[in-house]
């Protein structure tokens, strides 16, 4: 058996069914989770983050749910250090950690212990970089970083100025693609004992899961809810409000579309998004893939299947 610290992690695409997965799992193993989600760790950001109730939670304690405020911005740096401090808390009590969501980074991040110190610094050169983007636009700069780091370019949208100008700040002050020390770290051994495990579905079957989640929000009152964080003064520039769900209904309540072409884009962005988790986890090393259809969708075969691996560790 490893002499390091246990770790499960649950994630896979979104609407796959981590959430339910996740709590049989900590009730079978003793564990407590962590959430590696982007936007349910936002206060008022509800529905549109399909955040877990506490009715859900069935009394298994859960972190980075609900703890900061809309205004504040939470990145893989910020993730990490509020992850590793409920980590220390949970091996403390003699349990098991699962991280369970579906943002990738996040999850590597932990896993392999990346270190961020060296990004966190506000830097003379990210200053005029995101000076150049609202200058001369994101296309110059995007066809900087195709010159500079081809690799991170084909893997960065032309329109995510965060990305783009963070691969072009450390390329500058490292004087290499970050490319390359990204390649580097996933080649690094884990800090952990884990079991990491992909829950996934049939495509059709997903986006189908998906178009119904994005129905039912809307039944639940997500309009309303993205009209009450606009009245609290939240508009499309902060980072909670770009998320999936919230940026295309404060459009429509901005009057830049209809609700029926808001709605639409919800639903074609969450598609596209879970496709690109699915890149992101097939690219990852060691991972334990839970098909289920291969189990036909019997979470308690699932169940067994995984406390099965983890007792193994």
């Amino acid at each position: 058996m490893s002499r390091k610290n246990k770790m499960v992690i649950l994630t896979g695409p979104t609407a796959v069914g981590k959430t339910a997965l996740s709590i049989a799992l900590a009730k079978k193993i003793n564990g407590e989770i962590i959430s590696a989600d982007s936007m349910q760790v936002y206060r008022y950001m509800d529905i549109g983050s399909a955040k877990i109730t506490k009715e859900q939670m069935q009394d298994i304690p859960h972190y980075l749910v609900d703890v900061l405020m809309p205004e504040e911005e939470f990145n893989v740096c910020r993730f990490k250090e509020m992850a590793e401090k409920a980590l220390h808390v949970i091996y403390e009590r003699g349990h098991i950690p699962i991280i369970v969501g579906g943002t990738g980074f996040y999850i590597q991040a932990l896993l392999y212990d990346i270190d961020f110190s060296k990004e966190e610094d506000h830097s003379p050169v990210r200053t005029r970089l995101e000076r150049e983007a609202k200058e001369k636009g994101m296309e110059n700069l995007h066809a900087y970083l195709c010159r500079i780091d081809p690799a991170s370019a084909k893997e960065i949208h032309p329109n995510n100025k965060k990305r783009i100008i963070r691969a072009l700040e450390f390329y500058e002050l490292n004087g290499y693609p970050i490319s390359e020390h990204n390649q580097r770290e996933r080649e690094k051994d884990a800090a952990y004992a884990n079991c990491y495990f992909v829950l996934n579905d049939n495509r059709e079957l997903l986006y189908q899961k998906i178009d119904e989640r994005v129905d039912a929000m809307l039944t639940q009152g997500l309009v309303k809810e993205v009209q009450n964080l606009k009245d609290m003064g939240y508009h499309k520039n902060m980072v909670s409000m770009q998320g999936l769900g919230y940026k295309e209904i404060l459009e429509y309540l901005n009057g830049e579309c209809t609700l029926e072409d808001a709605v639409y884009k919800i639903k074609r962005d969450t598609r596209h998004f879970a496709k690109r988790q699915l890149t992101w986890f097939r690219r990852e090393r060691n991972v334990i893939w839970i098909d289920k259809p291969s189990f036909e969708y019997d979470d308690q075969k699932i169940l067994e299947f995984m406390v099965s691996k983890i007792h193994a560790l």
